[in-house]
């Protein structure tokens, strides 16, 4: 709703860099904490997250540009990521094969560095969200009642209870109502970033922390996508490539929780 957070001397400090910074700097300070828990070397840590980052900044914005062309309106706007725009799953690519980079670099432990990765994640996304809500990007379909027209964020009697209407100069459509999913995923990615934390004081088993984050934010993107207005079904299957990616995630969960337990069933009893 505020693309531009503060101006100074015409320096604009855009909110959703902020945001995204704010993000990074609460998924540093919980890694650390993490990884000294784990015994791990706080450094090596350090630099797993930062080549994750890099490249998943890269990604997301990458994906973001083949997805929505028709907002480029010169080159230079292929590399504006401070206006908002860049794609979950781009980014989650990227950061992954960044994250793997550096595994192997430093040896870290996979499944370990893998569970104390998505809860860092999942906090670090619901803060990129509120810059998406700020740039209008991830922005939902029209809101279907007879509503206020003027920008802000108002109440309702229909589910999710709640919409936005953005500004001109904001990315989603000026002057109508919009299902609020930036802010709807902000919510649910609080509550899965909470259930994480819990499972990550008691889990089982290496890797089950990861097992989870993938049934939960599969399951939430998947029902999220009904009303996001940015992705169209694609054709024949009525169902957007974001749903499918979902759809697999959830179904992978299953599988690697279950091959997890096994593998830690057994090096018990060996």
């Amino acid at each position: 709703m505020y693309p531009v957070l503060i101006e100074v001397f015409g320096l604009k400090i855009y909110t959703y860099g902020v945001m995204v910074a704010i993000g990074a700097l609460i998924a540093y300070w919980l890694l650390l904490r993490f990884a000294r828990r784990e015994g791990m070397n706080p450094n090596h840590v350090e630099n797993a997250l930062l080549l994750a980052l890099l490249l998943g900044i890269v990604g997301g914005r990458l994906s973001y540009v083949v997805e929505h062309p028709e907002q480029l309106r010169s080159f230079k706007d292929i590399f504006a990521i401070w206006n908002g725009g860049m794609t979950f799953f781009g980014g989650l690519m990227g950061g992954i094969l960044g994250a793997l980079i550096a595994m192997a670099r430093y040896r870290l432990p996979f499944w370990k560095t893998a569970d104390m990765a998505v809860v860092a994640l999942s906090i670090a996304h619901a803060m990129g969200r509120l810059g998406c809500t700020s740039a209008g990007c991830c922005y939902g379909k029209p809101f279907p009642a007879e509503t206020s027209a003027l920008p802000g964020l108002y109440l309702s009697e229909r589910f999710p209870f709640f919409y936005l209407v953005f500004p001109p100069g904001a990315v989603a459509p000026p002057y109508m109502p919009l299902y609020p999913t930036q802010l709807m995923e902000f919510l649910g990615l609080l509550v899965i970033f909470s259930l994480l934390l819990l499972a990550y004081k008691k889990k089982p088993f290496d890797g089950f922390v990861f097992s989870l984050y993938m049934l939960l934010y599969g399951s939430m993107r998947f029902f999220l996508e009904f009303f996001r207005g940015v992705t169209p079904p694609l054709e024949g299957v009525g169902l957007t490539w974001n749903q499918l990616v979902a759809m697999s995630m959830v179904l992978l969960s299953a599988v690697l929780a279950f091959w997890l337990f096994r593998e830690s069933r057994h090096e018990k009893v060996a």
